[in-house]
């Protein structure tokens, strides 16, 4: 076989050899700007021209702190396929931890985008040389600033030519640099391989996985800042499809929007945007029949959210599992042929789990013993995953010890290999010895139709060593309508008596963290004090 290297330039070339009348679509300030995968391949070139004349080279890191849009696309693929390594710094982290991962990572540029200036011009960065800013209005100039130098983006592109030689690049090549969250202690970067983002887009369009397709018109609703909006807009790229991206603040009847005018088929983001997306979609009509699939990670899914989408709008949210260290996809829960002739109630079950691993990893769930548990539904432990577009270390870090990654989510796998994430092993609450799952109760306490949002956490209990706390979120209209006793009443029929929370709180908002997951850190800081 021809060793032939697996790089992102080969996605560049083939949309723009035979799919250059396709459109990316953006959501501006100024309004929706579109062109072709044509225009994008020429602006790519004129960006890889400007970087190597502001002195970027191979393995050098490319910043960008900046919203899903047509420009952030472009360094997408222009930054990696000149030999740089693109870093997509996740701009809902804290001031601090935002200035820590560009310093970290040494970025000898940061690309902004024009709103975000206030933020950076408190950020104190060491590596940084120059600013380029990304106007709302491509014809402006830089707003006064006190970085230096500041450049104008579409200034910089018509300085450049739209012809570039990209070099022959080694597949195992780093590509880009993400951080975790931080949700425990300062965020630590994953480098993506050519070599693993190549393989990633193939799965993501995979039959059993996402079925992307050049037929198809992708919306990442998940941001570019965070594990490149799932993979995204590179597996959108290498097959050609027609890209469609919210922009700055985006909302959810900007999302609403651009499904019915763009005819998005496909689109992607964490639950709470669905749940969100749900009451706009009951507020206002809007026509999403284009969906074909929802896609939907980054904590479980409630099956009543599954239930709402399909019964109102036929449209199916399919739930998948990763994580930033495996660029990210690992499972997609797509029901077998066989499970089609089950009843309505036991598929939803199924729809519910995180479902099955996708070719090309390997998994393994072993106890606190290390020993693999049965894959009976009820055993749970740990699940660790390798593979291709697995990292193998953190940057800057050692390598991972048994050449697994260890994910810290406790999970159980039924006999169809379909995988249930039980808890994260920090958010298992321990009860006389027994554990129960704080997932599965928020799923179940988000069941109940006068509930919006639901997180527990343990609390500590001088009998039990911790017990159950719910801090609920009601819906607008049940806002004051809503009682503990019915919300345990309704748990009672579906839980062990044991696992009912001790307590329940109504809250206005469950804290969310950077990348849109329950912030159960605040909370339990919040409720540290509670007496149960």
């Amino acid at each position: 076989m021809q060793a032939y290297p697996l790089t992102l330039t080969n996605h560049l070339k083939r949309a723009r050899a035979f799919f250059p009348d396709k459109q990316i679509v953006s959501k501006l300030e100024a309004g929706v700007f579109r062109y072709t995968y044509r225009d994008f391949a020429g602006r790519v070139a004129q960006l890889a021209n400007v970087l190597r004349g502001l002195g970027i080279g191979q393995g050098d890191r490319v910043g960008t702190l900046a919203w899903n849009s047509h420009r952030h696309l472009e360094l997408y693929y222009a930054v990696p396929c000149m030999g740089a390594v693109l870093h997509t710094a996740n701009l809902r982290l804290s001031r601090d931890q935002i200035a820590y991962i560009i310093n970290h990572a040494e970025d000898k540029i940061l690309f902004l985008d024009e709103d975000l200036l206030p933020l950076v011009e408190r950020l104190s960065l060491d590596s940084v040389r120059n600013f380029v800013v990304m106007l709302s209005d491509p014809h402006g100039t830089v707003p006064t600033t006190s970085l230096r130098p500041a450049h104008n983006y579409e200034d910089l592109l018509r300085s450049g030519s739209a012809h570039f030689e990209f070099p022959e690049l080694d597949e195992n090549m780093p590509a880009g640099i993400c951080y975790t969250s931080g949700t425990t202690g300062e965020p630590k970067g994953v480098v993506y391989s050519h070599r693993g983002l190549s393989l990633h887009s193939l799965a993501l369009c995979l039959p059993d996985a996402f079925a992307l397709s050049e037929r198809d018109t992708v919306m990442p609703i998940v941001s570019m800042f965070h594990v490149n909006a799932w993979g995204m807009p590179y597996a959108a790229t290498m097959v050609g499809a027609k890209q469609v991206y919210p922009g700055p603040h985006p909302d959810c009847k900007t999302f609403a929007e651009l499904i019915q005018n763009e005819r998005v088929t496909l689109t992607a983001a964490v639950p709470s945007v669905w749940i969100a997306m749900l009451a706009e979609l009951d507020r206002v009509h809007y026509d999403i029949g284009s969906l074909r699939t929802i896609a939907s990670g980054g904590a479980a899914v409630p099956q009543s959210l599954i239930a709402a989408y399909e019964r109102k709008f036929g449209v199916p949210i399919v739930q998948a599992w990763g994580m930033t260290e495996i660029s990210p996809l690992a499972t997609v829960s797509r029901l077998t042929a066989a499970m089609e002739d089950w009843s309505e109630k036991e598929r939803l079950r199924q729809r519910g789990k995180q479902g099955r691993l996708i070719p090309g990893l390997e998994m393994s769930v072993v106890d606190g013993q290390g020993r693999e548990i049965a894959w009976d539904g009820r055993q749970s432990g740990e699940l660790r995953i390798r593979g291709p577009w697995v990292a193998d270390r953190y940057y800057k870090g050692q390598q991972f010890a048994d050449g697994w990654l260890h994910t810290g989510d406790v999970v159980t796998v039924d006999e169809h290999g379909f995988v249930q994430i039980v808890d994260r092993t920090k958010d298992l609450i321990k009860s006389g010895g027994e554990w129960i799952s704080s997932v599965a109760l928020e799923n179940a306490i988000m069941a109940h139709p006068k509930v919006l949002e639901a997180a527990v956490i343990a609390v500590a209990h001088d009998r039990w060593q911790e017990r159950p706390l719910a801090c609920i979120v009601p819906k607008p209209e049940f806002r004051n309508l809503i009682t503990k006793e019915e919300i345990l009443e309704a748990l009672r029929s579906h839980l062990p008596a044991w696992w009912l929370p001790d307590e329940i709180v109504f809250i206005e908002e469950v804290p969310k963290t950077s990348v849109g997951k329950f912030d159960k850190k605040v909370l339990r800081e919040r409720f540290k004090n509670v007496q149960l």
